[in-house]
């Protein structure tokens, strides 16, 4: 990866919707020859996917709760059925599992404690854990979906 191909990416980390002639220009190609290396990123698997960002608060799931687990059960049946539960609950919008002293990290976005409460009674009942423990937001100090392209 040149350093043509680490400027798309930081172009399209922080705008997906721009053209190609319009990256093409700010990077210093030709569009087609651009064209060509954003179509080999995603081929590479380097671009996963292209989305819109939402604002939380609009949507009505202004609050984020992380949510940390601890388990007693460390079969793969177990992590199956966690992880079923976590797919199909739209509030948690990330799902980490982690060495030390949790088991599990999920993010989960709502509007409210009481939604958070009905969140938590739905997972206690279908997910068996030893110790749950959250922790709210009080404030977003950064947030970004674009990672650092200065590693490759």
């Amino acid at each position: 990866m040149d350093k043509f191909d680490k400027h798309i990416l930081q172009l399209l980390q922080s705008d997906c919707t721009l053209s190609v002639s319009s990256i093409a220009e700010r990077v210093g190609l030709s569009s087609t020859p651009c064209w060509r290396r954003i179509q080999r990123l995603e081929e590479k698997g380097i671009i996963t996917d292209r989305v819109v960002l939402t604002d939380p608060t609009k949507l009505n799931v202004g609050l984020t709760v992380f949510v940390m687990i601890k388990t007693s059960f460390h079969e793969q049946e177990w992590l199956d059925q966690f992880s079923t539960f976590a797919d199909d609950i739209d509030e948690i919008v990330e799902f980490y599992r982690l060495s030390g002293e949790h088991d599990y990290l999920l993010r989960v976005v709502i509007p409210d404690m009481q939604a958070y409460d009905r969140f938590y009674k739905k997972m206690i009942q279908k997910v068996k854990l030893s110790d749950v423990s959250s922790s709210f937001s009080m404030e977003k100090i950064k947030y970004t979906t674009a990672l650092p392209v200065d590693y490759v």
